[in-house]
């Protein structure tokens, strides 16, 4: 009953109260208790601070890779931005191996490398001058180094050129081409041997 009569006169007091604060109502700052002021915890470790790279100071990492199996590849990019993507990688490596990119695969830590990463997400904080890829060739594509340039032997001139076969056989073929007729080209570009042997012959 005591709990009753308590509830009541509580009850009671709640309905002489207004429902809502009038909108000029002020409380009295002095009424609340007193409470000291929270101060945040400390953080572990203090926020870096983000650093302006001036254009020409990025930080630059060597590149090796070298292939799982055959073809024997070991191919060393000096010098890469972080930005560098593996698509950019695996060009450079066609470059140099003739192979074809969609042939080429990237792995680190014998894990395969999406064309989209970049060097900056393999590496991550690690502050490392390289980093090692391992290249996988796909369908069994062999190394085909890059070609170097034969010398190309001087063409004959002057005498020398009549010395030739091919000056012979290119007169054949002008005289065909004139006269239309192959034995008669063939009659005159025999003549023009012939009497060029002779006059050589006598000189």
């Amino acid at each position: 009953m005591a709990e009753a009569a308590f509830a009541r006169t509580f009850l009671s007091s709640l309905d002489s109260r207004p429902v809502k604060l009038s909108a000029d109502h002020v409380e009295d700052l002095r009424s609340f208790p007193a409470r000291p002021a929270y101060i945040l915890p400390r953080m572990p470790t203090s926020m870096s601070k983000p650093k302006t790279v001036l254009p020409g100071q990025e930080r630059s990492i060597t590149v090796v890779l070298k292939s799982l199996r055959n073809p024997p590849l070991d191919v060393k990019l000096a010098s890469q931005p972080l930005s560098t993507s593996v698509l950019d990688i695996k060009a450079r490596v066609a470059e140099q191996t003739r192979i074809p990119v969609e042939k080429l695969k990237l792995l680190h830590n014998k894990r395969p490398l999406t064309d989209s990463k970049i060097i900056k997400d393999i590496v991550g904080d690690d502050a490392t001058s390289k980093i090692e890829l391992s290249v996988m060739v796909i369908g069994g594509a062999a190394a085909i180094m890059p070609e170097q340039n034969a010398a190309v032997p001087a063409a004959a001139s002057g005498q020398d050129a009549l010395t030739t076969d091919a000056f012979w056989e290119d007169l054949n073929g002008f005289l065909l081409q004139r006269l239309k007729d192959e034995e008669t080209a063939g009659q005159m570009g025999r003549l023009f041997k012939a009497s060029w042997e002779s006059s050589r012959g006598t000189s």
